[in-house]
């Protein structure tokens, strides 16, 4: 079997934007990725809103909750995506990727929905780069 590919998304509180981004990647990529999620300065909770939109589209987010960078196993990751609009130390991963999107903190739950379409989109996105490179690399022998 094939090695699966680490990827962290990070924000700011990890309650809204990478908890999102981590959701649709395990729920669209579980084949190709193993996702976490994390914050710079962790919130103590996911907030309402991220739930609701998430199960509006059949993704429970569980048991999730805030996590911050060092409560995550200090590993390289195969790719980073800051979310954050903030640096992020080089070391996280050996692939960087930035996002800017906006985060919908205190806003209606139409700003939130916008958010998660924008995510989801550019998740999609990366599952698709992610599954074309391990395509060439099995092609070219290098992938078992």
């Amino acid at each position: 079997m094939s090695q699966k590919s680490s990827v962290l998304f990070v924000c700011i509180g990890n309650a809204i934007r990478s908890q999102m981004a981590e959701a649709f990647a395990r729920h669209y990529g579980a084949d190709v990725l193993i996702p976490a999620s994390a914050g710079l300065a962790p919130a103590v909770n996911i907030m309402p809103l991220t739930r609701k939109v998430m199960l509006d589209r059949n993704i429970d987010l569980g048991d999730a909750i805030p996590k911050g960078l060092h409560d995550l196993p200090q590993i390289p990751y195969d790719i980073v995506v800051n979310i954050s609009g903030y640096p992020i130390p080089p070391e996280l991963g050996r692939s960087h990727r930035e996002w800017e999107i906006r985060d919908p903190m205190g806003g209606k739950e139409e700003k939130y929905q916008a958010t998660a379409s924008e995510i989801e989109r550019r998740v999609v996105e990366l599952l698709i780069e992610v599954r074309e490179s391990r395509k060439r690399k099995k092609a070219s022998g290098k992938l078992n």
